[in-house]
Formats: structure tokens, C-alpha cells, sequence
């Protein structure tokens, strides 16, 4: 049996190690799992010429929309979300869209201690900002500040956040300040200098799905004012746990893939 995580670029992806991990402890020493380097546009001809031996693909940029496209069925979520970090083989030999991010996010606000969140922020509007919208009401937002750059952007967040019946507000980037006591930024690296001066003080909780290289300057920041900071590995390790689950049909080895997590190389830096 056979998996992959597909995007571009691929080589940083800590979904192999997860996720061979998971395989070792399970004693499924005929799966294997891989890193392919794909684009969005080559992406539906590559699920269309493969063999019964592959069973699920991670999905990641720039690829997530694209593999709502090529499904041949799409669950609820990546419908609502237009987006998709998981591909499953089905019966009858097709591809079925599922979405792992929002319960990855879901989780890593949980065990942050953000287990009720009436108003939140998302810094950002990529296709994992609209899945932070969605977990973000599954713990109870009423109000969400969608903070970017181009307030033209907001549209797709925005528009799931109204079909969840929550309230929302845009703000531009410059010159904003967050005043809400759970964030989660989508930004990318080369969008955090951004991110630093948005005022933050003691008793906020933020969310940063990267994780690579960190800390952050966006944690960095919020770190030195009092806040606390939930690094983006929280989101990468619950998303595959439960992507271990749909390729498998086993539950996720918990431990034994926290601990392949932190015994990697430079884990500690």
C-alpha cells in the first residue's frame, strides 16, 4: 500500500515522518509513504493514471483547491471550504476529498487552553485562514476579526464565517490592533514583519500555523508581550493523526508519532 503528501515545494514537509511513524507502530510494514513534488494544474492527471495500491494523499499549497476539483466525491467540509488536505482512495477505485485542517487547528486551540472562544482573530485569508474560521466556530465564536493586508482578499473567509452564523469585521493590516484574546495567523514567513506591531499584550492566545523556521517573528513578538503562542506543529501533528485514520482504518499511534515529532533533528532548536 501506498501514500504521499503532494505539493510544491515538498522537501520541508514533516508529513513523511509522521506518517511512516504511525505505519511503524501499527505493523503495517507493507505501507509506505512518500513525498512527491506536484502542482496544482498536474495534480488531476496524476490521481487519474494511479494503481489500486494508492490509498490517500496528504495535500498540501498549492494543490488543496485543486484536489476539491479532482474528487470524484467531496465531504462536507473541503465543500464548504472549496479546499481539501486529504484525498482517500474509495470501494469503488475513486478519490474522496476530506479536510483535516480544521480539526488540526480545532485541537491545537483546545489543548492551548482556547476552549471557548466567543471573539477571535485570523491574521490572513488563504485557504487555511477559511479552515480556522470553521474551528474557530466549533468553539463558540460569535465575532471573528478577519485582519489583512488587501481587504479584498477577505471574500472566501468572510462567506464561510456567514454560513456558520458568525459575526465578522475586516481590518487592514496597517495600522490595526488586535484586540481579540484568541488569534490564529495564516500569514507565511515573508508576510510576518508585518505582524509584529499589532499590538499585543498579556493574556492573549495566538495560533501561528507555521512552524518552520521559529520562533517566529509574529511569536516573538507576542512572547515578549506576556502572550502565549501555540507553534503550527500542534496543527501538522492532529491533522496527520487523524489523516493516519482515514488511510488506514486504524487509530492513530498518538505517542509514538509525539515522539517521532520531537526526536527529529533540530527538534529542540
Amino acid at each position: 500500500m501506498r501514500a504521499a503528501v503532494l505539493g510544491r515545494p515538498v522537501t520541508h514537509s514533516l508529513s513523511p515522518l509522521l506518517h511512516r511513524a504511525a505505519y511503524a507502530a501499527l505493523g503495517l510494514t507493507d505501507w509506505t509513504y512518500d513525498a512527491l513534488d506536484v502542482g496544482a494544474e498536474q495534480l488531476p492527471d496524476l490521481i487519474a493514471g494511479l494503481g489500486p495500491e494508492w490509498r490517500g494523499f496528504s495535500v498540501t499549497m498549492p494543490c488543496k483547491q485543486a484536489a476539491v476539483r479532482a474528487a470524484d466525491e467531496v465531504d462536507r467540509l473541503p465543500a464548504l471550504l472549496g479546499a481539501a488536505n486529504t484525498l482517500i482512495r474509495t470501494a469503488d477505485g475513486g478519490w474522496r476529498a476530506e479536510n483535516t485542517d480544521v480539526g488540526g487547528v480545532g485541537m491545537a486551540l483546545q489543548l492551548g487552553g482556547a476552549e471557548r472562544t466567543p471573539h477571535a482573530a485570523i491574521l490572513g485569508a488563504g485557504g487555511t485562514a477559511v479552515a480556522a474560521a470553521v474551528a474557530l466556530a466549533s468553539l463558540g465564536a460569535e465575532q471573528v476579526d478577519v485582519v489583512v493586508r488587501d481587504a479584498a482578499r477577505a471574500g472566501e473567509v468572510t462567506r464561510v464565517l456567514d454560513a456558520l452564523g458568525v459575526a465578522s469585521a475586516v481590518h487592514r493590516m496597517a495600522g490595526a490592533v488586535v484586540t481579540a484574546p484568541v488569534v490564529v495567523s495564516t500569514v507565511p514567513i515573508d508576510g510576518q514583519p508585518d505582524l509584529v506591531d499589532l499590538g499585543w499584550r498579556g493574556g492573549q492566545t495566538v495560533l501561528d500555523v507555521l512552524y518552520a523556521p521559529w520562533p517566529t517573528p509574529l511569536a516573538g513578538a507576542v512572547t515578549a508581550a506576556g502572550g502565549q503562542v501555540i507553534s503550527g506543529l500542534e496543527v501538522l501533528f492532529w491533522q496527520a493523526t487523524a489523516q493516519v485514520e482515514l488511510m488506514t482504518g486504524h487509530p492513530a499511534p498518538i505517542e509514538e508519532m509525539r515522539r517521532a515529532l520531537e526526536s527529529r533533528p533540530g527538534a529542540g532548536h
